[in-house]
C-alpha cells in the first residue's frame, strides 16, 4: 500500500472508532480481516498512525480547527510524521486510493497553526476534564508531562535471571541493538521507531520462547524491584493478572521462598500458568481466582503483600492511547472504589512487621496518594514506609538509586515515576508497615 491509501485506511479506522466507541486494537484486527491484500508492513504503518493521530488528538485538533478522523489522521502525518504540506499533497495524488485532495482550509492549517496560546491539556494531549488533576500533580509542568505520555513508547524486557543474564539475551537479540535500561538492573530497551516504522515482534524471538526474557516495562520492573522481595520471604501478589510482577519477584527471590498469586478476576488470571511454567517458575503457587476466602491461611503470615492495583491507566497512556479519550469521570469513581476494596482484602495479609506495596499505573493523586490516607484513616496498625527506605532496600542500578534520590519523584506517601522524569510508564508506588 502506497500511503495515500494508508491515511485513508486510518480515516476509516477512526471512523469506526469513534461511531462503535470501541478499543483501537479490536478497530486496526478488524480491518486486517476485511483487507488480507494488505502485508504486514502496511498493518504496522496504519497501526502507527491511527495510534500517534490518538496520542496527539487535542494538540492535532487544535491546529486543524476540528476533531474529526480526517482532520487527525493528516494532522498526525503532517505533525508527529513531519511530513511537510507540498509532500503530503504528492502523496494524495499519486494514489488512486487516498481521500479527498487537501482543502484550502486544511492546507492553512497545515502550513501556519501552532500551539501557542492552547491551555495545558491541549499541549499535553490529556483530557479536558482532567486538567484540574494534572495540575495537581505536576504544577506548572502539566503540559510537558502530558506531553511525554503522549510520545510512543519504547519496547522493554526484563532479563529473567532464573533462565538468562543480559549478556546472554543481548547476545540473543544483537540485530535488533537493544540497550541496557539505565533504572532497573535486569532490563533491556528497544527504542521506539519513527512515522511508520513497526516495533519487533519479540515473541516470535526464539530466547522468549526459551523464557529468557518477558516483555515489561522498565517502571513495572522497578515497582517489582521496590517491593523487596527477596530470597526465603513469603510474598503475596494479591491483583497477579497475568502474572508480570509475579515472575519478576519469583526471580529476585531465586526460587527461594514463596509467592502466592492471585486475582479477583479469573480471566485476567489465566494466563499466568504458562508463563511461570516459560520461566521456570518453581516457588510460586496459583490460588483460583474470585473469592478472597482462598486467602485465608495466608492471613497474618506474609513478610510482602503487594497490590498491583486496578486503576485508570493514565500512566501507560503511550501504550493504550484510546484509553486517555474513552477513560470519565464515572470510570474514575468505579476505580477508586475497587482500589479500596482490594486494600482492605490484602490488609489482613501482612504479619507483624510485614510490609504492604501499593502500586498503579496512574498519575493522579486521587488514586495514588489519595488510596493511602484513606486507607490509613481505617487502619490505624499501618504506617508509610518512607520511600527512601523502599529504595535503600531495593536491588536497582547505581544510577536508579541516584534517580530515586531526587526529591521531585517523592509525592506525600510515595514515589511517583513518569516518562518524563524517570523515561519510564507512569507508576506509583507506597508502602505501608503493619506494626
Amino acid at each position: 500500500m502506497k500511503h495515500g491509501g494508508i491515511i485513508a485506511a486510518a480515516i476509516d479506522v477512526l471512523t469506526d472508532i469513534e461511531t462503535h466507541h470501541r478499543p483501537a486494537s479490536e478497530a486496526l484486527r478488524d480491518w486486517g480481516t476485511s483487507h488480507r491484500f494488505a502485508g504486514s508492513g502496511d498493518r504496522a504503518a496504519l497501526g502507527s498512525l491511527v495510534f500517534d493521530a490518538l496520542r496527539r488528538r487535542a494538540s492535532i485538533a487544535w491546529r486543524m480547527g476540528e476533531d474529526t478522523p480526517r482532520a487527525l489522521v493528516l494532522g498526525a502525518y503532517r505533525f508527529v510524521w513531519d511530513v511537510n504540506p507540498d509532500r503530503l499533497d504528492v502523496v494524495l495524488a499519486s494514489d488512486r486510493h487516498s481521500p479527498q485532495p487537501l482543502t484550502d482550509r486544511e492546507r492553512v492549517a497545515l502550513r501556519t497553526a501552532t500551539l501557542e496560546g492552547a491551555p495545558d491539556w491541549v499541549r499535553g494531549d490529556y483530557p479536558e476534564w482532567l486538567a484540574p488533576a494534572f495540575a495537581q500533580a505536576f504544577g506548572g509542568e502539566a503540559a510537558a508531562e502530558g506531553a511525554a505520555l503522549a510520545a510512543r513508547a519504547p519496547v522493554d524486557l526484563r532479563v529473567n535471571t532464573l533462565k538468562a543474564d543480559r549478556a546472554k539475551v543481548v547476545k540473543a537479540l544483537a540485530r535488533l541493538a537493544p540497550a541496557q535500561t539505565p533504572l532497573s538492573p535486569v532490563g533491556l530497551r528497544l527504542e521506539p521507531g519513527s512515522g511508520p516504522s513497526r516495533q519487533p515482534h519479540v515473541e516470535a524471538e526464539a530466547g522468549y520462547r526459551k523464557g529468557w526474557f518477558e516483555l515489561q516495562d522498565e517502571g513495572s520492573q522497578l515497582a517489582a524491584l521496590l517491593a523487596g522481595a527477596a530470597p526465603g520471604l513469603q510474598v503475596a501478589d494479591i491483583c497477579a493478572g497475568a502474572g508480570g510482577k509475579t515472575l519478576a519477584m519469583a526471580a529476585a527471590m531465586q526460587n527461594k521462598g514463596q509467592v502466592y498469586a492471585w486475582d479477583s478476576d479469573r480471566r485476567r488470571l489465566a494466563g499466568i500458568h504458562e508463563r511461570l511454567q516459560r520461566a521456570g517458575v518453581r516457588n510460586a503457587q496459583v490460588r483460583e481466582a474470585g473469592d478472597p476466602a482462598v486467602l485465608g491461611d495466608l492471613v497474618g503470615r506474609m513478610d510482602v503483600v503487594l497490590v498491583d492495583a486496578p486503576c485508570t491507566g493514565t500512566g501507560v497512556w503511550r501504550r493504550r492511547p484510546d484509553s486517555k479519550w474513552r477513560v470519565g469521570e464515572t470510570a474514575l469513581a468505579m476505580r477508586l472504589a475497587e482500589q479500596d476494596a482490594t486494600l482492605a482484602t490484602a490488609a489482613p495479609l501482612p504479619k507483624p512487621g510485614g510490609i504492604l506495596v501499593y502500586v498503579t499505573c496512574s498519575v493522579l493523586p486521587v488514586e495514588n496518594d489519595g488510596r493511602i490516607e484513606a486507607f490509613l484513616a481505617g487502619h490505624p496498625d499501618f504506617s508509610v514506609v518512607p520511600p527512601l527506605d523502599l529504595v535503600a532496600a531495593a536491588t536497582l542500578s547505581d544510577a536508579g538509586r541516584a534517580r530515586f534520590a531526587d526529591p521531585s519523584l517523592a509525592t506525600r506517601h510515595g514515589l511517583q515515576m513518569t516518562p518524563r522524569r524517570t523515561g519510564t510508564d507512569g507508576f506509583y508506588v507506597a508502602a505501608l508497615r503493619r506494626s
